[in-house]
């Protein structure tokens, strides 16, 4: 039995602006506290990064 190849794994991810991010969370929340909220949480718990000319720079949610 031959096995499949996971090439899932070998994908790159598209590359999404910080605005892409808003406004995906934003069509799933109710108002704008808790879409800010939801992504203060996504940067703060390092599920999305922020990343700059190739450079990953952490978030600082205040």
């Amino acid at each position: 039995m031959r096995m499949k190849k996971n090439t899932q794994i070998l994908k790159t991810r598209p590359r999404l602006s910080l605005g892409d991010l808003i406004l995906a969370v934003s069509s799933c929340t109710k108002n704008t506290k808790e879409t800010v909220a939801t992504v203060a949480d996504l940067l703060a718990s390092g599920q999305v990064r922020v990343e700059s000319n190739g450079r990953f720079n952490r978030a600082r949610v205040c």
